[in-house]
């Protein structure tokens, strides 16, 4: 397969999940579905890691591979594909801290108010030998927001699964990018085989 196409597949792949990631991001602020006070809301929310790390930092390389897989596009050459492993890489970087921002705050479990109206952190030091996160009944700890602790296991989940296939993808393009680089896109050849 032509790294040039390659490129463009794995960009028509990273758009949908960084799509996903942003609207999984935004979904924590809203805790079974209701508005709450910026200091009721889980502390690692406030990282973005699905808007910066699998959004905003997917879209960029995925923006110039679909470039450097375009047939006629400027970037449909060595330098694109060199520019486009560059690009990966920074993705990468992003899509980790999507994975290790998102790993934190399942480790950590949401925050909420166990009854008395002060929210904490009820699983952040749990000396149980079970995590919360096998452990559903202890889920019903958290009266406010209800759900919550439900609702941050989901989504800190796929943010985490987004955040390691991003990753994957991205390494891929890395190497991809280095060959396109090294050798061609294939791009040009269809063009002149064309053209003859």
């Amino acid at each position: 397969m032509c790294t040039g196409k390659c490129a463009k597949c794995t960009a028509d792949l990273l758009f949908p999940l960084g799509l996903l990631a942003v609207v999984g991001n935004i979904l924590l602020f809203f805790p079974n579905g209701e508005v709450w006070r910026t200091e009721e809301v889980t502390e690692k929310i406030w990282f973005f890691p699905g808007v910066i790390g699998a959004g905003l930092l997917a879209f960029l390389p995925a923006s110039i591979m679909r470039a450097a897989g375009l047939e006629g596009s400027c970037c449909a050459n060595r330098c694109g594909m060199m520019l486009s492993m560059l690009m990966s890489v920074l993705g990468v970087a992003g899509a980790l801290y999507c994975m290790i921002i998102s790993a934190v705050g399942l480790q950590d479990g949401p925050l909420c108010d166990t009854g008395d109206g002060i929210f904490i952190y009820p699983f952040l030091n749990s000396t149980t030998e079970e995590s919360y996160l096998f452990n559903q009944t202890s889920w019903a700890v958290c009266v406010r927001p209800q759900n919550v602790a439900m609702w941050n296991v989901v989504l800190f989940s796929i943010l985490l699964i987004i955040g390691t296939l991003e990753a994957v993808l991205l390494l891929a393009q890395v190497v991809n990018g280095l060959i396109g680089c090294l050798c061609g896109t294939c791009m040009n050849k269809n063009q002149h085989t064309q053209m003859e």
